[in-house]
């Protein structure tokens, strides 16, 4: 009989951020597929006799090939295991959920994808303030802020990035974000622009710390850290 596969957000670090549902599936699941960021104590609510099994994926460390990921998936679930493949955030946003629900729908396999909380909220939480507000802050974005070679995307639409009345938010950008502040006060963004850089959102780690676009690319140039780096931008990225 052929398993099933769920799709579990972890949120940004913090157990206590998990869903209901999403402990559900832990404690429930034959074997566990997981990420970097979703391991540690997100993976107590998995069963003891359950195959726990890394696979996530981190900037400048040896990772698995996300085919191999893929196949991983598929073979469990074929073998008639109950699977979890545990992302961190939001499995819908920036985690290559794509190609994995690709392989499972070639290979015949049902599935479910339930939500979290992504880096974006848990950082804006964190720091006290909305993602939105009427008239000044009425457009959210998110972006990443590298492509498949590891620079920044050449094909952004730099005139919404650089909209004054936008929240944006910047995946992955600790590398390539200079190269994008540039590009973003040249399509017209003020330097003054607000932002927040947060550093490891909802864990031990965390570390926020407010700028501006202007500031923030001597900044990263200079930051010696592993944790993942969220950035936030606009009329909102400081507390009023």
């Amino acid at each position: 009989m052929t398993g099933f596969v769920s799709f579990v957000s972890s949120g940004p670090g913090d157990p206590e951020l998990l869903t209901v549902k999403a402990v559900k599936r832990l404690e429930a699941a034959d074997a566990v597929l997981f990420d970097d960021l979703s391991s540690g104590p997100i993976l107590s609510h998995a069963r003891e006799d359950a195959d726990l099994v890394g696979v996530g994926k981190r900037a400048g460390r040896p990772s698995p090939k996300q085919d191999h990921v893929s196949k991983l998936l598929v073979d469990y679930a074929l073998s008639g295991a109950t699977v979890v493949r545990l992302k961190s955030g939001d499995s819908g946003v920036f985690g290559r959920l794509e190609e994995e629900i690709t392989a499972l729908r070639a290979a015949g396999i049902t599935y479910e994808i339930i939500p979290g909380v992504t880096a974006a909220s848990a950082a804006a939480a964190a720091a006290g303030i909305p993602l939105t507000r009427r008239l000044t802050a009425r457009r959210l974005q998110y972006i990443t802020g590298h492509d498949v070679t590891g620079e920044l995307p050449e094909d952004l639409n730099l005139t919404a990035l650089a909209d004054p009345n936008a929240t944006t938010v910047v995946y992955m950008g600790k590398r390539t974000f200079a190269s994008l502040a540039e590009l973003l006060v040249t399509h017209g963004l003020p330097p003054q622009t607000r932002a927040l850089l947060a550093l490891a959102v909802s864990t031990p780690d965390q570390v926020l710390s407010h700028h501006t676009i202007g500031e923030l690319p001597d900044l990263l140039r200079g930051l010696q850290t592993t944790a993942p780096v969220l950035i936030l931008y606009g009329p909102l990225a400081v507390p009023e």
